[in-house]
């Protein structure tokens, strides 16, 4: 039988969780928007109230992943307590806190996982190489491949050969076709399966067999999806280049948005995996509903003040450069989430501005900040680890845990 210990454990990690959704509804979720601010396509409050909202969708939809690896796939060999959990949680939400309050780059991921694997560690479970190795290979990827992508796309939006009538609707295409094949679980689904896209039920309605390896009736959505969406950001790129640029912007921050609620929530949600799901047995849909919560509650109340300062640097880097940082946070993004790894959504962005710039010939990129970045992102890894493990240990010690 359930103690009352047990149970302030229980309120003190949602408590403590409920925090860290809503400090990462606050920071991590604003960047998407403050493109369309900063080119007058959206006021902060309008853009804040959608943030929660889209945020806290893609929370619900699409964090299941991510949260079942923070909280099951880091350590192997026992099961994160709620003492564990809470002191992995206080953790991570430390490190994030000293980041916005000192303004140095912490990573939400980096912070969270090195938490949980240091509470983990601090349990005597055994380090999950394989997990360890996927994730740091992710993480290594994302910068050249972030400001690879988005040195692509600003080399052609700034190509005079290609007009903005042409290049900005094919980004559009590019987006919407990615929107097509995106799983979410309000989506009906085989057997065996929790999560379904809309060019999936579009082949499991009609059930043609596959042809070289891809299913015809995905590949029509898709072509259609892409199609639709250029055809749209065409017409209003041909009435205004203003008016259709300034579109696609709001389109554009709202899927990220929802990716990026998609995408962080389970570092709020994981550490609670197993006092939710094996002890309480309860849905997974409950604890990413408390993780929903919180980041809607973050954007709503805390993201307004950061978008106006967030919204001036986008419009010093100019709308194309915005747009090219944008759109591989998207890409990746949803890689991230359809393989359960944790990911830094500023991380994205950061290499996002930096290969933008570059394509303008390196104008605003810092060697210096660059290096100061990457090392704050090793040593908010490390540290972490330390901290999580030590803090695990004195709360077990005075707790009894």
């Amino acid at each position: 039988m359930a103690t009352v210990g047990f149970w302030a454990l229980v309120v003190l990690a949602t408590v403590v969780s409920l925090g860290t959704a809503w400090t990462l509804g606050a920071n991590s979720n604003s960047p998407p928007f403050a493109p369309a601010i900063g080119a007058n396509a959206i006021s902060t409050m309008r853009a804040a109230f959608l943030i929660g909202i889209l945020a806290a969708l893609g929370a619900l939809t699409q964090g299941g992943s991510i949260s079942e690896t923070v909280g099951a796939g880091l350590i192997d060999g026992v099961a994160i307590t709620s003492l564990a959990a809470t002191a992995g949680l206080l953790t991570a939400t430390a490190f994030m806190a000293f980041g916005v309050y000192s303004g140095y780059p912490v990573p939400a991921a980096f912070a969270t996982t090195g938490a949980m694997v240091g509470v983990g560690l601090s349990l005597e479970g055994d380090p999950a190489v394989g997990t360890y190795r996927r994730i740091a290979t992710f993480w290594v990827l994302v910068p050249p491949v972030s400001g690879g992508l988005a040195y692509l796309t600003a080399t052609i939006l700034r190509r005079d050969d290609i007009p903005e009538t042409v290049g900005v609707p094919l980004l559009a295409a590019v987006v919407g076709a990615i929107v097509a094949n995106v799983e979410l679980s309000v989506i009906p689904s085989g057997p065996g399966a929790t999560q379904n896209s809309l060019a999936g039920l579009g082949g499991d309605i009609v059930g043609l067999s596959p042809v070289a390896g891809v299913e015809p009736t995905v590949a029509v959505v898709t072509v259609a999806f892409a199609a639709v969406s250029f055809q749209f950001i065409r017409r209003r790129t041909r009435e205004s280049v203003d008016s259709g640029i300034r579109t696609f912007l709001v389109v554009l921050g709202s899927v990220v948005a929802f990716s990026s609620g998609g995408s962080q929530v389970g570092l709020a949600t994981g550490p609670l995996e197993n006092l939710y799901g094996a002890e309480l047995g309860l849905p997974s849909i409950v604890l990413l509903a408390i993780g929903a919560t919180g980041i809607l509650g973050g954007a709503w109340m805390g993201a307004p003040r950061l978008l106006q300062a967030t919204s001036r640097e986008y419009a010093s880097l100019g709308i194309r450069r915005s747009i090219a940082a944008l759109v591989p946070g998207f890409i990746i993004a949803q890689v991230a989430i359809a393989l359960g790894i944790p990911i830094s959504f500023n991380n994205i962005i950061i290499s996002g501005v930096i290969g933008g710039g570059l394509a303008g010939g390196s104008a605003g990129v810092s060697r210096r900040k660059i290096g100061v970045t990457l090392a704050f992102w090793v040593v908010t890894l490390v540290s972490s680890i330390a901290v999580g493990f030590g803090l695990y240990r004195v709360f077990a010690v005075v707790l009894g845990g």
